[in-house]
């Protein structure tokens, strides 16, 4: 039996700090969702550009989708970040 390449677990690539991160954020829609996430963002990245969100809104309107790009300088920053996101109980997804 041959292994496809679905078959094989293959080692997550490896991120090299420090680096530009993309992060995606989906939540609940409000006025102040972005405002929100912006606080959180800052306080693990400080100085990211919150003129760089791009928004997006779900088709019935209910979840707003945040797409930032931060400055990372390690796991253990990312983490924290993720964390601080989904403890807000306003975030139902961090990618």
């Amino acid at each position: 039996m041959t292994q496809t390449p679905n078959d094989v677990d293959l080692p997550r690539p490896k991120v090299e700090f420090p680096c530009d991160y993309p992060i995606r954020v989906v939540g609940d829609a409000a006025e102040d969702f972005v405002a929100a996430v912006s606080e959180v963002i800052e306080q693990h990245a400080p100085g990211f550009d919150p003129a760089s969100i791009k928004l997006s809104d779900s088709r019935n309107g209910r979840f707003q989708s945040i797409r930032v790009v931060i400055h990372a300088t390690g796991e253990a920053q990312l983490s924290a970040l993720f964390q601080d996101l989904k403890a807000t109980g306003r975030v139902h997804m961090v990618l």
